[in-house]
Parts: C-alpha cells; structure tokens; sequence
C-alpha cells in the first residue's frame, strides 16, 4: 500500500473542500476517502478524532492503481508546528498545495463551521474577544473538537504557518492558493493547480458549489452524533466495518442539516479585525511576493 504524494495542507474554510472535489474528478488523480484523514499533525490534540493506524492510513490510498498523483486534503497540517517535519519525513518529495484567505472572511466562515459542529458556544464577537482567555484554558466548551482552533486570530496568522512549508519543501515544490483568486476564476486556478501537480490541465471538472454555509437544525443531535456514548461506539465497531460507519454518520448529520447564512464581520467590527491581522498580512506580503491590498485596511479607516 501506498502513501500520498501531494498533500492539501489547509487553510481552513479557504476553498479546500471544493478543490478536493474537483481534483477527484481528474482521471490522472486519487483522492483519499476521507478528504481529512489528519495522519500527520502529532501536536493536533483533537477530542473526538482519533488518528488513524499506519496501515488504515495507507488504505485510504489503496485504489490509487496507477494515478499519477495521490492525494489528501486534512486542513489543520498547516497550523500543525510539526506537520511539515513529518510529511517531509514520511514523503520527502512531497507537493504541497496551501489555500490562504482575508482572515476577516476567513474567521467567520471557521467560527459558523464550529458552530455548526457543535464545537463553539459563544456568539461571533463574544468568541473573538474570549480569545486570551481560551488561550490560558478557560472558556473552553466542553465539546470543543480542537480547542486550539478557537484561537481564531492564530489560525489566521498564515506567515509562520506557511514559512514552516517553504523551508521544508522549496517554493518549487509549494503551491500557494488565494481564495480571492479561486472564487474569480475557479478554472484557472484549477488549471494551475493541475499544472502544479504535472497532470493534464485541460481536464474539465464539475465546478458545483461545494460546503455551502449550513447550520445543524438540533444541537443536542449533533453533539451526540459527535460524542455518542461507549457502548454505542462499541455496538458499532461489532456490526459494522469504519467505510460504512462513516457513511452512516454522514447520512445523520446531513439529515440534520439546513441552509443558513452566516455570522459576518461588517464596518467598524470588520475593520478592527483587519487592523489587528495587518502585521501578518504585511509578513505574508513578503512571503508571497504580492501585495494583498483587499486584506489591508484602507488608509483612513478604524483599527
């Protein structure tokens, strides 16, 4: 059994979701089922995910056959501080593909997605302002998945994050994404991704509009269909083999599921947050080598 040789590596809430999709459809490429098996990440201290056996890892890839390019897409290996380390380790010539958004999209759209989850308690502004606190440990809802997810600004701080890939792997081997320019132009991103990757850039997929904003119609459902009791979890694990339990809870939390627009940062709040973010945005500037002028505050404006 095989390991990957490309990895989408996050940003969380920047497009992710949809480019896996959209590379699954390339005849030339294999992607894992799940999309987020989060093998790599040792520091990830999530709650309720355990991370997969060596071999169960590798047989998420084994229907690669003889694609070019194998894949995964879990989106915390960028916040990771030792990820990189060991995706370099494990597939030294790795192709790293990282999407990167205006944390003042960005941050409401992870706050929503936690929501919806099950995992955050606190209204858009309330959890922003909790930040120092959860940092030192309190605040915490007990049903957090990933706790350190909460500290929003830090997910949003992508210089370091992204500085971790580029000393690994070389430039040449990182492939940067900014959603501002996936929602402009879904094909050429696309097409340069598969470009990236050395497979045939003149494939076309269905560009369907993946991981809508949604909300879950009962709480107290989703929490018990993220944390359900042992003897269930056991029940479970007799009767039926990990492929099928998943596709069972995906059936349950898509039931449970409906359309909703979410919580967005807008005026004066907006502009506070792209006041605060500025110096890393500046940091990532230089990473880049491009300015990013719709994720700088406008001269003039509040901070």
């Amino acid at each position: 059994m095989t390991l990957p040789n490309f990895f989408i590596v996050g940003a969380p809430k920047c497009g992710t979701t949809a480019l896996y999709a959209y590379l699954a459809q390339h005849p030339d490429v294999f992607m894992s089922d799940p999309k987020e098996p989060h093998y790599f990440g040792s520091d990830l201290d999530f709650r309720y995910r355990r991370r997969p056996s060596d071999q169960q890892y590798r047989s998420y890839f084994a229907g690669a056959g003889d694609r070019r390019r194998i894949g995964e897409g879990s989106v915390w290996y960028l916040y990771s501080e030792c990820a990189a380390d060991e995706i370099g380790q494990a597939v030294p010539d790795a192709r790293i593909i990282v999407m990167l958004r205006d944390p003042v999209e960005m941050i409401p759209s992870l706050h929503s997605q936690f929501v919806y989850n099950g995992h955050e308690d606190l209204a858009l502004a309330d959890a922003l302002a909790a930040e120092q606190d959860r940092a030192e440990g309190r605040r915490i809802p007990s049903h957090a998945n990933f706790p350190r997810g909460l500290l929003y600004r830090r997910v949003a701080t992508y210089a370091p994050q992204l500085a971790r890939y580029l000393d690994r792997f070389g430039r040449e081997r990182v492939h940067v994404i900014l959603y501002d320019d996936f929602r402009a132009d879904t094909a050429g991103a696309y097409r340069d991704t598969l470009a990236f990757l050395g497979v045939d850039p003149d494939h076309q997929p269905d560009f369907a509009v993946v991981n809508a904003s949604k909300r879950s119609r009962n709480m107290v459902l989703r929490r018990a269909l993220n944390d359900p009791p042992e003897w269930l979890r056991k029940a479970a694990r007799r009767v039926a083999p990990q492929r099928m339990r998943r596709r069972l809870y995906r059936s349950a939390v898509n039931l449970n599921t409906e359309a909703a627009a979410r919580d967005a940062l807008t005026g004066e709040a907006a502009e506070r947050l792209r006041g605060e973010m500025e110096g890393a945005n500046r940091e990532l500037e230089v990473l880049l080598g491009r300015e990013l002028p719709a994720w700088i505050p406008a001269e003039g404006s509040a901070q």
